[in-house]
């Protein structure tokens, strides 16, 4: 009598290191985030941006699997220290706690908050996830606690080798 494994993994309950449980066109996957993203080319996000002539609203976007971010033509990543009210295109600018993953292929979970009232820490946005990628960042983010709030991204340098 042979008997054959049956894998007690279904869907994506056991999706591989540095791959995430990503959904294209109504498939749910296994994909690596470093191929399966979205671009976010948005001016507005740049933490030199100081227009307060429009506030946005990352709590509008239906967020959904992996975001990369740009400045022009440039990568870009979200900053690791507190940004000033009333940049990045809104009044409460999201930034990340802690850093960014230095392993390539690495997946970091950081905390994510909005500088208000005089305080960095007065929007707990929630926790998003952070990959490295060959040369970039994705990012997996969640849908702000309040209107008002939006992702904010500063120029991107990553160091290689000498």
């Amino acid at each position: 009598l042979v008997l054959s494994a049956v894998s007690s993994c279904t869907g994506c309950d056991c999706c591989a290191s540095g791959t995430d449980c990503i959904t294209t066109n109504g498939v749910v996957q296994c994909l690596d985030p470093c191929a399966t993203y979205t671009v976010l080319n948005d001016t507005w996000r740049s933490t030199e941006y100081t227009d307060r002539t429009i506030y946005r609203c990352d709590r509008n976007i239906v967020w959904s699997g992996w975001y990369r971010f740009y400045l022009g033509q440039s990568s870009a990543r979200m900053p690791e220290k507190c940004v000033a009210e009333y940049h990045c295109g809104t009044a409460a600018p999201m930034w990340i706690n802690g850093a960014h993953p230095v392993q390539l292929n690495e997946i970091v979970t950081r905390s994510v908050f909005g500088a208000w009232a005089g305080s960095c820490f007065n929007f707990a946005a929630s926790t998003i996830q952070i990959k490295l990628c060959s040369g970039f960042y994705v990012y997996k983010v969640q849908l702000p606690s309040y209107c008002q709030l939006a992702y904010c991204t500063g120029t991107h340098q990553l160091c290689s080798p000498v």
